[in-house]
């Protein structure tokens, strides 16, 4: 105040009018230049002015007039002057002294005045450590956002960052045709119909121009369809190797993606390239994880995009000329009604688990790889084995035969590995006592005398009391072929041969000595009776009606179905009472070999019931 008091009179005021009227006025008085002239005076009084004042010179007078605006001098030199002008600190003695702190508490502030500082300083050193975490943390985000954003389709194109990291790789390159040569239909078993008709698509992509003479089209899609396991996979490789073609294969849950569109981009991607290596084949498994029916889902507003994009690349405005689409799935019912129809899918094939003609060209394909017994083809017994079940099947045999330390695979292991596939390994280990197992032998004694002497029964593969999975013993039957259909009297001879367990206990051991083994015997009389009542027509009483869903019957209809179940079932037991009461030495006979030899065959079955020693034994 002193230092402005002493540059400016004291009579100065910030008014422009005082100004005007005071001693200080505008000279009118010109100069060398006009620029002078309008501004030189101003500057050069603020020039001299702050000059002074750094030098410490206040004791000054002007030596001309002020400008008309030198009250804007005045605020300016002003703010200048006080701007590094700080707070004033009171030291901590003269608090002391103007507080009038008593000279006994004057240690304790100063005490309390440290400890504050020290907790204040602490504060303030984890509130720094904080924030950097949390700028940290910031960082670590935003790299994590501009990361996906650069793999958003839509958002990674020219004019954004220019951002595009590779999402598909593995789909857009081509399997080089060599590694397909070695893959033909000679490699493929027991599909003799699938083979067939692909091998008029393998003619197409051979020579397109026989059939384009004559105005036909190259198919765009074929459809494999088939339970898990029967070679829809290798079919379809033997497609690209018996036309010697590209091969792209991806599976469907390849196009699944947490991003929205990346999984109809890698469908562009797959189908560029397949265009590009024309003709090809682009083989999609498992298809019903990418062409499901179409829903509307609020969860997932965007799941139809891939199958959408894979809809307008099989069939949309642009045609994919040499490209064929293979499709492999389980669940054809699963499909998008748009992805079946002719123009997208043109062929549909089944693959159907193998036939027993099947099943031996499979089994001799496998059993070529290693040594084996001649005669060891055991297709008859594999009814519903899958070409992957056989191929298992004959790797369980040869690691079986390994471990026995034998040269070769004989019927034996492979009916070992058969048993243990079907049933679970062996129980050896159980420790069952006498009583059970005679009661065991004669079981199972009961259901091969049951068999063997009922006419339309199925031959016994062979009978064994040793403990699988949860049975203590069982009797295969082998069917001699397989199967399309069955009459009357073999369903009858099924359910007398399922009875044979029980009456065979309750003869040989009495009614009260009966045993809980024969529930399962029980279940599969029980499926046959109901379903020769409700479902084939198979009785006088009720005739030829099928009964579907029992609840939506009358009681009268349901009591007369279960009056006739009953009927079938106690004729069965009745039959089976009879046939073994007319055979009993050859039940004791067979259950005794059962107790020596745990294990017998057909062979050995048929020796026992004709009264001949098993020399072999």
């Amino acid at each position: 105040d002193e230092l402005m008091n002493n540059v400016f009179p004291k009579e100065m005021s910030l008014s422009s009018a005082q100004i005007r009227n005071s001693e200080w006025r505008t000279s009118h008085l010109s100069t060398h230049s006009f620029y002078h002239n309008k501004h030189g005076k101003y500057f050069i009084i603020r020039a001299t002015v702050v000059e002074r004042v750094v030098s410490g010179s206040v004791g000054w007078g002007f030596e001309s007039q002020l400008p008309q605006n030198a009250h804007y001098s005045y605020i300016l030199l002003q703010g200048f002057l006080t701007r590094d002008k700080g707070v004033d600190v009171e030291s901590l003695d003269s608090l002391l002294k103007n507080k009038n702190i008593p000279d006994v508490q004057q240690d304790s502030f100063k005490r309390g005045f440290a400890e504050g500082f020290l907790k204040a300083q602490a504060l303030t050193q984890r509130t720094q450590d904080s924030s950097r975490r949390t700028r940290l943390i910031l960082l670590v985000l935003l790299l994590i956002g501009i990361y996906g954003i650069s793999k958003t389709p839509f958002l990674s194109g020219k004019g954004f960052f220019q951002l595009r990291f590779r999402t598909t790789s593995g789909l857009d390159s081509a399997v080089d045709p060599v590694h397909m040569k070695n893959v033909t239909f000679e490699h493929v078993k027991g599909v003799e119909e699938a083979k067939n008709e692909l091998q008029e698509v393998v003619e197409f992509l051979k020579h397109p121009q026989k059939f384009t003479v004559l105005g036909g089209k190259l198919p765009k899609g074929v459809l494999l369809v088939g339970p898990p396991g029967t070679g829809k996979t290798l079919l379809a490789r033997a497609v690209a190797g018996e036309a010697d073609v590209p091969f792209f294969y991806a599976s469907g849950s390849e196009f699944d993606e947490m991003f929205v569109g990346v999984g109809a981009s890698r469908i562009r991607n797959l189908f560029r390239e397949a265009k590009a290596n024309a003709p090809c084949v682009v083989f999609i498994d498992e298809l019903d994880s990418v062409g499901g029916k179409r829903i509307e889902s609020p969860m997932h507003p965007y799941s139809r995009q891939t199958i959408n994009q894979l809809l307008a690349e099989m069939d949309g405005f642009k045609t994919n000329e040499g490209v064929i689409i293979i499709g492999a799935t389980n669940f054809p019912e699963a499909l998008d009604t748009a992805l079946v129809r002719p123009g997208r899918f043109d062929m549909q094939v089944t693959v159907p688990k193998p036939d027993v003609k099947g099943r031996t060209e499979i089994l001799n394909w496998y059993l070529k790889k290693i040594k084996v017994d001649p005669a060891s083809i055991i297709a008859r017994g594999t009814v519903g084995f899958s070409g992957a079940d056989l191929e298992n099947l004959v790797n369980q045999a040869a690691l079986k035969a390994a471990v026995d330390e034998k040269d070769m695979v004989t019927m034996k292991e492979l009916e070992f590995a058969k048993d243990k596939i079907l049933m679970g390994p062996e129980r050896r280990s159980a420790e069952i006592d006498k009583r059970n197992k005679e009661i065991t032998a004669y079981h199972e004694s009961g259901h091969a005398i049951v068999a063997y002497y009922t006419k339309d029964a199925m031959p016994i593969n062979k009978a064994t009391i040793m403990p699988r999975g949860p049975s203590l013993g069982h009797v295969s039957m082998l069917p001699e072929n397989d199967q399309w259909s069955e009459t009357r009297s073999q369903l009858l001879a099924q359910m007398d041969v399922s009875m044979g367990g029980r009456v065979a206990e309750e003869i040989q051991f009495g009614t009260d000595n009966i045993t809980t083994g024969a529930s399962s015997d029980f279940d599969a009389a029980t499926k046959l009776a109901k379903m020769m009542v409700t479902r084939y027509g198979m009785c006088d009483k009720l005739g030829v009606m099928t009964y579907g869903d029992m609840t939506a019957q009358s009681p009268e209809t349901q009591a007369a179905v279960e009056h006739e179940i009953r009927l079938l079932l106690k004729e069965s037991y009745e039959r089976a009472k009879a046939l073994l009461k007319s055979h009993s030495k050859e039940h004791k006979i067979l259950a005794d070999a059962l107790l020596m030899y745990e294990t017998l065959d057909a062979k050995e079955i048929k020796m026992v019931l004709e009264g001949k020693t098993l020399e072999s034994r």
